[in-house]
């Protein structure tokens, strides 16, 4: 995947409609759900729904499968492989894929007590 590409497929998963459209398609599986099927999960007007499916078609992360008169969008988890090996060759530099995400630094807020939160460091 090239530099370009990851960054359009970043751009399209930075926003919580499409995150969760995402999120839905890929816990489907390689069925997808048809496009009425999302909207009414989600509770999403058809308009906007399409919108960002259009956004996540872009990014090459999901596809759509016709069959019929229905529209199934699928997540394309080729794509999304390429995207984690991109990320893994491209962001964890040195350690390796072997060690990638794998720091001393607790994901737990409550355990890094060195750290200050953002919400209350001083803007300046």
């Amino acid at each position: 995947m090239e530099k370009y590409s990851a960054v359009r497929a970043l751009r399209a998963l930075a926003h919580d409609t499409r995150l969760a459209i995402f999120r839905l398609l890929v816990q489907a599986g390689r069925e997808g759900l048809a496009v009425g099927v999302i909207g009414r999960r989600l509770d999403l007007a058809p308009a906007t729904l399409s919108f960002h499916l259009a956004a996540l078609r872009h990014s090459s992360l999901v596809t759509t499968r016709r069959s019929g008169r229905t529209l199934f969008q699928v997540a394309d988890y080729a794509a999304i492989a390429s995207l984690v090996d991109y990320l893994t060759a491209n962001c964890c530099g040195e350690q390796g894929a072997g060690t990638c995400g794998r720091t001393s630094v607790s994901t737990n807020p409550t355990e890094n007590h060195d750290e200050t939160p953002a919400r209350t460091r001083l803007r300046r």
